[in-house]
């Protein structure tokens, strides 16, 4: 099955933003193909601040970056939204060592329409 995650919350919303990439682990882990669209607020969880820091509360809580790596990892593709990127300024340039695309809305139609079910965060 490929999972579409869309999630729209940021540093201000830590546990529902750490649900997203939980639930994006555990369905890499159970075989499933995982893509995830991240816009709004969400794009800023990619800089190194958040990424080096706890999302979330409780046992399945863990530090962003090893849950963005796991997933890419294991095969998961992450896209950020070029247009929420542009307003919180996060340049193409930072994100490049990060293994991370950006993407327009079109791209989130499409990946949107290709997968199996959605899951939003938003």
């Amino acid at each position: 099955m490929h999972l579409f995650i869309h999630l729209t919350h940021g540093p201000e919303k830590p546990t529902q933003a750490d649900r997203a990439f939980l639930i994006a682990k555990t369905a890499l882990r159970d075989g499933h193909q995982v893509s995830m669209f991240l816009a709004g607020s969400a794009v800023q969880l990619i800089k190194d601040e958040h990424l080096d820091s706890v999302l979330g509360i409780g046992v399945t809580a863990t530090e962003l970056r090893n849950s963005v790596e796991e997933i890419i990892e294991r095969g998961g593709r992450i896209v950020l939204s070029q247009v929420s990127c542009g307003a919180r300024g996060i340049t193409v340039e930072e994100l490049k060592h990060k293994k991370v695309e950006t993407g327009s809305p079109s791209v989130l139609v499409e990946m949107t329409a290709v997968c199996d079910k959605v899951i939003t965060y938003g």
